[in-house]
């Protein structure tokens, strides 16, 4: 149902009191940090993606009094090393990732809190360790079905932004571009390095500019920093034409009956283009248990406003859990 209450503010910015980095295999080490009471309900935050990374603002959702608030930058992203890379870099190596972090900071259950790509995360995850999972907090759901890649990058999201699309697919040529993802795959992972920032830039930009229902000049500013768009295009590319490494590409709704005694609180923009609201609508039907919060003037952006407050109520729901 929409909803038009009074909700909460983000909490003010705080310092972690930990960080630190985590060998994950021979290849990969990820970083971490901890932030919040340390004494307090474990969370932890799922960046977006793939290929996103953590920041400070992420901290923000959650009360510090109550929560041990845990920020993670997955293989390749952010602050982990080594950046960018694709190797050994799959959505049960993340999962596995998340899982040595838990022992690894002793935690024995924890709230799982991620949008679209970090809402996969966060619901295989609980569909793997159900038993460590005291909550789920979800936005803006994603499920990496095949159908949901094409939306996204080839056909759906484009008819809504035809003249960002047209940036979008100008550094591939006319012949290759039936099949968007495969072509962009080869220039971000080819040795022209000069085409390969062409293609970062443009597909960071096309993902970004189209994640809100009004443009977020900050947040497409990202496509510009040339670090972070080589990093998410080529990790977000990697895993779109691998399908995120599903052999069963319905894997999330097919075992939702190991997660569905789990409290979940599924927070979507109602116009959302990047992630539609009929895939939110096909979970919660799925899984009635789960509330869903519809946000009625809000995109996919975790800090457009109706998201960000719904999403602060969500974990305010939970800190005592």
């Amino acid at each position: 149902m929409e909803s038009r209450e009074v909700l909460p503010e983000l909490y003010p910015e705080i310092q972690p009191y930990d960080t630190g980095f985590l060998k994950v295999s021979d290849i990969h080490t990820i970083y971490y940090e901890q932030s919040g009471n340390a004494s307090g309900n474990p969370v932890i935050y799922l960046h977006g993606g793939p290929g996103g990374l953590t920041s400070g603002y992420d901290r923000r959702y959650f009360d510090p009094q109550s929560y041990r608030i845990i920020l993670m930058d997955q293989r390749g992203c952010g602050k982990s090393v080594p950046l960018a890379e694709l190797k050994e870099n799959t959505i049960w190596t993340l999962i596995e990732d998340m899982e040595s972090l838990r022992k690894h900071l002793r935690i024995e259950n924890w709230v799982l809190f991620g949008g679209s790509w970090g809402a996969v995360l966060s619901l295989t995850y609980a569909v793997e360790y159900p038993d460590h999972v005291k909550a789920l907090i979800l936005r803006g759901i994603f499920t990496f079905r095949r159908e949901e890649i094409i939306w996204t990058l080839q056909e759906g999201t484009s008819i809504f932004f035809p003249d960002l699309f047209e940036d979008f697919v100008k550094p591939i040529p006319e012949v290759e571009r039936r099949n968007l993802p495969n072509a962009y795959y080869r220039r971000l992972t080819g040795n022209d390095e000069e085409v390969k920032l062409r293609c970062a830039r443009a597909w960071s930009k096309w993902l970004l500019s189209t994640s809100s229902l009004l443009a977020d000049d900050e947040v497409i500013a990202f496509a510009e920093d040339d670090n972070f768009s080589t990093v998410y295009a080529r990790i977000s590319c990697h895993f779109s034409i691998n399908d995120g490494w599903f052999k069963n590409p319905n894997h999330i709704l097919d075992n939702l009956e190991r997660i569905r005694h789990i409290p979940c609180v599924i927070v979507q923009g109602r116009y959302d283009v990047l992630a539609p609201i009929q895939r939110a609508w096909d979970l919660h039907k799925r899984w009635p248990e789960a509330e869903l919060h519809i946000v009625p003037n809000a995109g996919h952006g975790a800090r457009e406003e109706g998201i960000k407050e719904k999403l602060v109520a969500a974990a305010d729901k939970f800190r005592n859990l």
